[in-house]
């Protein structure tokens, strides 16, 4: 055996021994511990808000939404390869109706944000979860929780100048379709497996903002790097804080994510601050606290299912409070 060969089989089984990227990525994902996966997330969704309303300058709100509605929907169809033959009237409306909802929700969340600020507007949306959880409810506790959101939507309107009526109602509008987002995302998880429905009402909500997000768009489509900040915008926004979620619900409980996502509207105010320079009032900051505890307490106050089964586990995930916009993936 010449020395060359030899050399080449002690590196080959060098090589062979090496992990491969992908066992070097879960290695790595799981030495994050799951509340920082969330917390970064969530970070990374706000971010991925603030670059938009950066870019609302040059591309109208409807398209940015239309683009980050895009990167997301072409990656869960490359990943989740929905299988389309074989479904029933029913099955149809369900997708149909949750993509209405999932693009419905961010187009009105990114013009909310297009007139008032970040952290104000994603409070107001985060009161259509707070109320589907809390709608129903005999508890006298959640009474608490029902005082405490109210007492914060009072504290927004004190500022230093006025709030524009228009924005808080598309930020009323994102509130009210990220809960028919919720009730409709458990439906389609009980129709379709993992992300196939998501990926198909994603398709669907990218084909309804299409004609309005191109034709405001125009020529400023054809601007490569206008385009690769929308796409980052999607990245941000979409797909790494899915990911990161997917990740991060297999070794927590579906009520501690839930507690963790009330976070949102804090993070959306600092990210406001940081990134836009938009200075909240302390009544508004107060708003938020109000929101931000009403949520974690309606959460944590929820009583467990008892050993749920694979089945229902997923409809309880599916049925969980996501970051605005891409439920999971928006």
């Amino acid at each position: 055996m010449s020395a060359n060969t030899a050399v080449n089989d002690r590196g080959g089984a060098l090589w062979g021994r090496l992990p491969s990227a992908g066992t070097l990525l879960r290695t790595a994902g799981d030495a994050v511990p799951p509340t920082g996966m969330i917390l970064i997330g969530i970070l990374s969704v706000q971010a991925g808000a603030g670059i938009a309303k950066n870019l609302f300058a040059v591309l109208p709100p409807s398209t940015v939404v239309w683009l980050r509605l895009l990167t997301s929907a072409v990656l869960l169809t490359v990943v989740a390869r929905p299988a389309l033959r074989g479904r029933t009237r029913a099955d149809w409306l369900v997708v149909l109706g949750f993509g209405m909802a999932l693009a419905g929700m961010n187009w009105a969340i990114y013009q909310a944000i297009a007139r008032i600020p970040l952290g104000i507007a994603v409070t107001v949306e985060f009161l259509g979860p707070l109320a589907l959880a809390l709608i129903g409810s005999r508890r006298a506790l959640d009474l608490v929780w029902v005082v405490l959101a109210g007492t914060g939507v009072v504290l927004l309107g004190r500022g230093d100048g006025a709030i524009d009526l228009a924005g808080l109602a598309f930020a009323l509008l994102a509130a009210g379709a990220w809960a028919c987002y919720i009730l409709l995302s458990a439906a389609t998880g009980r129709r379709f497996t993992g992300t196939s429905g998501l990926a198909i009402a994603s398709l669907a909500g990218v084909v309804l903002l299409s004609p309005a997000a191109v034709a405001a768009g125009g020529t400023a489509l054809l601007d490569p790097r206008l385009l690769l900040l929308g796409l980052a915008v999607g990245v941000l926004s979409s797909v790494v804080p899915y990911s990161l979620e997917m990740h991060a619900l297999r070794r927590m409980p579906p009520r501690v994510f839930g507690i963790l996502m009330s976070l949102q509207p804090a993070a959306a105010a600092l990210i406001g601050l940081v990134l836009l320079g938009e200075l909240l009032s302390v009544w508004q900051w107060i708003a938020v606290a109000c929101v931000v505890g009403a949520s974690a307490g309606a959460t944590r106050a929820r009583r467990p299912r008892p050993d749920p089964g694979p089945q229902d586990d997923r409809e309880q995930r599916a049925a969980t409070p996501r970051p605005p916009g891409t439920g999971p993936v928006s």
